[in-house]
Formats: structure tokens, sequence, C-alpha cells
């Protein structure tokens, strides 16, 4: 199996299509009608991946990827008719590491799920194990971030963007370049994405977020992690 994957959507036919083409994928699949099912779940089984529809009777999926990301780093993608670009920023700002739009074609959920799975490479032999911004040390090996001696949660994707970052420090580095090494080879477009996903970053990482010191903006480029203040 390539993984176990909760589906969770109101909606009988597309759940039934989902796990069709999943288990066909070599995916195992479990799926639930309603956020609340989805969590009890969650309580008891461990799963690779949610594919979690946003507009559901009762809890939502955007409160219910909120209630998720306080306890499990595990990856979620945001299903939704709705496209505009505020709706993305809100998928990603609940927790999702990435979005999509019904209808969606196989090949593309598919290259989504895989992107959503892909762990960075740790990292390569004579590169530290430890970082330290200021307050906040960054183990590489463990995949943890602690500050003054607290743990601080990172979701999957947080933290492959700031591995990706503390792997390449001092430079700016153009937002193509950051969602193709994070999230895969048909990405490049997806400004939005880095601008949430940094903002959530800064607020983990930074001092003062508004003004940040190590996670600095590129204008027109992209992004750069000092190391050297």
């Amino acid at each position: 199996m390539n993984g176990r994957i909760l589906v969770v959507d109101d909606e009988p036919q597309i759940r039934r299509v989902l796990r069709t083409t999943l288990t066909a994928s070599g995916y195992e699949v479990v799926d639930a009608r309603r956020g609340e099912d989805a969590l009890e779940l969650l309580r008891d089984s461990r799963f690779s991946l949610i594919l979690l529809d946003i507009n559901m009777p009762g809890m939502g999926g955007l409160e219910t990827c909120r209630q998720i990301r306080e306890s499990s780093e595990v990856g979620i993608i945001m299903l939704t008719v709705r496209d505009s670009e505020q709706d993305k920023v809100d998928a990603l700002d609940a927790g999702a590491d990435d979005y999509i739009t019904k209808p969606f074609g196989t090949p593309e959920l598919l290259a989504r799920i895989r992107a959503t799975l892909r762990r960075q490479p740790a990292a390569g032999e004579g590169a530290a194990e430890t970082v330290r911004l200021g307050e906040v040390e960054i183990s590489l090996s463990t995949r943890r971030v602690v500050q003054n001696g607290k743990e601080t949660r990172l979701t999957p994707k947080e933290f492959d963007l700031l591995q990706y970052l503390l792997a390449n420090p001092n430079v700016a580095i153009p937002h193509t370049r950051l969602l193709q090494a994070v999230w895969g080879p048909d990405y490049g477009n997806q400004v939005e994405y880095l601008r949430v996903f940094v903002n959530q970053l800064r607020k983990k990482i930074e001092p003062d977020p508004a003004h940040p010191r190590f996670l600095l903006t590129e204008p027109w480029v992209g992004y750069r992690l000092m190391l050297t203040k």
C-alpha cells in the first residue's frame, strides 16, 4: 500500500468515486461524511493523508482542519467547489497543506497527493543537525522546533519549507524554486501558498512576526532566511 487516506465528504457519490480511484492507485481508503466523524476516527487510527471537503453540514471543513492541526501533523488536502484566492488562503491558514477545486481529474488529484506525502530529504552529510534562530532551536533530524524549552508544532509542509530555507541560507530564493522544491514540479504559480506558509512560520520562529528578523521577503523575487544576524 502507498498509504492510508481518510476521505471526509458529505456526498456519498464523491466518497465512492474517491474510494475507487485511490484504491486502484494502491492506497488504503477510509471515509467519513462529517467532520465530527473524522475527528473520532483520528482518535483511534493513523492516516497518511486526509482529503477534507470544506462545505459540510455540522462542523465545516475549516474548523475540522483547525482541530486536527491542534494534535496532528497528518497531511491535509482541502476539497471545495470554490476557487477564489481568499478561499485558498482560508484553507491554508486553517492548516491545510494543499487545496484542490472540484471537479478535478484523477491525474491532478494523484499528483497533489504525492506532493503532500513528499518529505524533504534529510540534511546532507556534514550539514548541521541543529540550527538556532535567536531563542528558537531547530532539530533537522527529529523535525522538532523548541523555543525557550517549549516545543512549537509545525505542520509537515511548514517544516519542509523551513528546512529548505535553512539548507539555502542568506540568499534570495525565488517563489517558483521554493514551490517546486517543497510541493513538487507541478507547482510554481501558487504564490499565495508561500505567503500563507511564510506568515505562519514567522508566527512560530520570529520574536516579532510583524518585523521579521530571520525570514525576510525579497520583493518581486521570493524569500531569504538570514542566519548571520
